[in-house]
């Protein structure tokens, strides 16, 4: 090891390397970040609560990196040194499947020998959507304890998608969170984390509105005009109030109101 270098030269020294380091990740140079880490360092992920040695940061780097054109990775504030210490403050941005999942992270890292030595993550989930930010609840950022990393989350919200798309489970009326979990391949604990933190709605909001989405595109699709109760306990709903509130809450209208306006376009297209 090198004799440590005291005062401004080590401060200078250590915001060189430090800058380096966020650029690589700024430009994802994968290679370029694993050149900066010192043999013998340790990252602390307290957002996933892990900590890792060399060999199991190629991977984490790999996966927690952005890929996608509209991902990122922004510095938000100035690096501000002591000594052989830094701190670096950051927004990345994940492309999950309800839109950009984002998170704020902080980071203390120590560099010896020219190298990244400590690396002290801190990140808190925020949750990005292009809805009226007047109509949607402010949500707190949280932070992870079940082992998750925010790219894994937007996975998460992908597979939950995809799994209401194509199985539609949505339409058994006792359908649970436990069952939706298994199905998706995760615990119920992440599954609720991901609806509450992330999506931000609960789990029978959600559910409610893939059904109510499946109510709909019955109606529309109908040849003869749809008795809408009986589309709605079809559609997994199993209290005609609850689908009421739902429906007026997504549509603005009543489901009587909504289907004689289909009835009158069907009409126009019949008798232009």
């Amino acid at each position: 090891m090198s004799d440590p270098v005291d005062g401004p030269e080590q401060t200078r020294a250590t915001g060189q390397t430090v800058m380096r380091y966020h650029l690589c990740w700024k430009h994802r140079d994968l290679d370029g970040v694993m050149a900066l880490y010192h043999p013998d360092v340790c990252y602390h992920d307290f957002f996933q609560n892990r900590v890792m040695a060399l060999g199991e940061l190629r991977e984490y780097v790999q996966q927690s990196m952005p890929r996608e054109a509209d991902e990122a990775l922004e510095h938000s504030d100035r690096i501000r040194l002591d000594g052989d210490t830094a701190f670096i403050q950051y927004r990345m941005t994940l492309r999950g499947s309800q839109g950009l999942v984002s998170f704020r992270a902080s980071e203390a890292i120590t560099v010896r020998d020219g190298l990244i030595w400590r690396v002290n993550e801190y990140a808190s989930l925020v949750h990005e959507t292009a809805v009226n930010p007047a109509l949607q609840p402010s949500l707190r950022p949280a932070v992870s304890r079940l082992g998750l990393s925010a790219r894994q989350l937007s996975f998460m919200a992908r597979d939950l998608q995809s799994y209401f798309e194509r199985q539609q489970p949505y339409l058994d009326p006792q359908l649970d969170l436990q069952q939706v979990a298994k199905a998706c391949g995760y615990t119920r604990n992440q599954m609720s984390y991901l609806l509450n933190q992330v999506l931000g709605q609960s789990f029978y909001r959600y559910v409610n509105q893939a059904r109510l989405r499946h109510v709909l595109a019955a109606m529309d699709a109908a040849v003869t005009p749809a008795k809408v109760d009986e589309v709605a306990f079809a559609a997994g709903f199993n209290s005609i109030s609850a689908f009421y509130s739902c429906f007026r809450q997504h549509t603005g209208q009543s489901p009587k109101a909504y289907a004689r306006q289909i009835s009158l376009r069907v009409r126009a297209q019949d008798f232009p």
